[in-house]
Formats: C-alpha cells, structure tokens, sequence
C-alpha cells in the first residue's frame, strides 16, 4: 500500500461517526416515524406498522454495532420485550383501538398514540442500544433481565417524545 492509500483509509476511520452518535441519531428519526405512525387511524394497523418502524431501527442499529440482523428473530425478540412489560404494551393497544369509537375515541387515540408510540420505540432502541454496547447480540438477549431498564427507558421516552412533539428536541 502507497502512502496515499495509507492516507486515505486514515481519514475515512477518522470521519467513521462512533457507534452511540449514529445509534442516538437513528433512534431520533425513528421516535419522530413512529409518532408520525401513531396518528394513523386505523386501529391495530398503526401497530402493525410501528412493529415495521421498530424493525427498520433494530436492523439500522444492528448494522451500526456489527451484529447480525435475523427479521424473524428480531420479531420475535421485540414482542417478547413489549409483551413482558404488559402495562405498558397495553397502553398502545388500548390507545390503537380506541380510535374504533367515532370521533371521542379518534381524537382520543390520536392524541394518546403518537406519545405512547414515540415511547415505546425509545425504549426499544436504548435497551438494544445498551445491549449492543456492552457486546450483546440478537442470540444472547434476554428480555426478562432487561425488564427495569426498559421500563426506565419507557418513562424516559414518554418525556422525549412529549419535547419532540413540542419541538424541543
């Protein structure tokens, strides 16, 4: 290798954005898209596509911190996380199916969804974030030991997602 591709791979390490920065910049723009979701009003078709908005993440992360990315394992991975912190997975079925009842429950649902599902998609991608940090992978992860901080995580993002709708964020 001459020293001008010597020269050349240095700066492209150096310009590389580490893992956390690129991982908090692909978590933003996926609370923003799963808000946006939210307001769907459709009930249970939101949630079909938050799942879709919470798939893209978990694959754009994964790809950030080097780790292998199986849809199929991830799918179920992520109910297994959402669904093992019931209370808080109820309150986006709750708020996705009252949208069913005309007007009250549309209004409702489009004022409960957006932040329920700006939450739970931040809290989805700190927990993985962490994981992936720590040297995890989509094989060794165990949602039952994650169960605290994604609760944590989910009362942290319900405030995130309430600045980001008010464009503090």
């Amino acid at each position: 290798m001459n020293e001008k591709e010597e020269e050349t791979k240095v700066v492209k390490a150096e310009d590389k954005i580490p893992p956390r920065e690129e991982g908090d910049r692909i978590l933003r723009n996926h609370v923003y898209t799963a808000m946006g979701v939210g307001l769907i009003p459709v009930p249970l078709v939101d949630l079909v596509a938050l799942t879709g908005v919470q798939l893209n993440m978990l694959r754009r992360l994964a790809k950030v911190y080097e780790v292998p990315f199986s849809q199929d394992k991830v799918k179920n991975l992520l109910s297994a996380l959402i669904g093992g912190a019931l209370p808080v997975a109820m309150s986006d079925i709750v708020a996705s199916l009252i949208k069913a009842i005309p007007v009250i429950g549309q209004t409702a649902g489009a004022l409960a969804m957006p932040a329920s599902a700006g939450a739970v998609t931040y809290a989805v991608g700190k927990v993985f974030m962490q994981h992936f940090a720590s040297g995890g992978t989509f094989l060794n992860f165990d949602p039952d030991e994650v169960k605290e901080y994604y609760s944590q995580m989910f009362q942290e993002g319900k405030q995130v997602a309430a600045d980001m709708k008010q464009g503090s964020e």
